[in-house]
């Protein structure tokens, strides 16, 4: 079995940027910078045949590049946060490729969770944090601003779960139409 998902990488400079925002906060499992990425579709587990389906199925997406620029700050979990996240700053592009993503895979059988798109690039996972202690870290952290940076491609994305965390290898990549 194949865990997916489809995501943005980020350049250098934009996760180098993202590494200061990365404390003063107990109970936060920082995430390594090469795990840095704005997901635009969790797939889940998938075989082999699934598997040739996906490729297929994004390799025939038409989009065009864009800029993107990274904006803000927040958690998710509300009163028991559970992760914390640089945003992004609204972007039709960004949002448009995502519904073509999620339409693709949809259009292939995948049963996809129903989640309303919200992208952001995780920086940590939380334990034990109360909410007001996430609160004000995004505070602190929410006039954090980089970019804009050229978006000219997407990947799908395979996900392997061990003791040290999640690894993530890129299986394809889907290049974007000039502008």
């Amino acid at each position: 079995m194949h865990r997916l998902f489809v995501a943005l990488s980020l350049p250098e400079v934009v996760a180098d940027a993202l590494l200061p925002m990365q404390g003063g906060i107990d109970g936060a499992a920082w995430r390594p910078v090469d795990n840095f990425h704005l997901t635009l579709q969790f797939i889940g587990s998938v075989d082999r045949r699934n598997l040739e389906e996906v490729v297929s199925a994004l390799g025939a997406l038409d989009a065009p590049s864009f800029d993107l620029t990274l904006s803000g700050c927040g958690f998710f979990g509300g009163r028991k946060p559970r992760a914390l996240w640089a945003g992004a700053a609204p972007c039709q592009p960004l949002v448009h490729l995502q519904a073509k993503v999620e339409t693709s895979l949809r259009n292939i059988g995948l049963e996809l969770e129903n989640r309303k798109f919200t992208p952001h690039v995780t920086l940590a996972y939380l334990k034990a944090v109360r909410e007001d202690e996430a609160a004000s870290y995004c505070a602190r952290h929410n006039l954090f601003s980089c970019g804009p940076f050229r978006v000219g491609a997407f990947h799908l994305y395979q996900s392997y779960l061990g003791g040290g965390g999640s690894h993530y290898e890129i299986l394809e990549s889907y290049y974007l139409a000039p502008v």
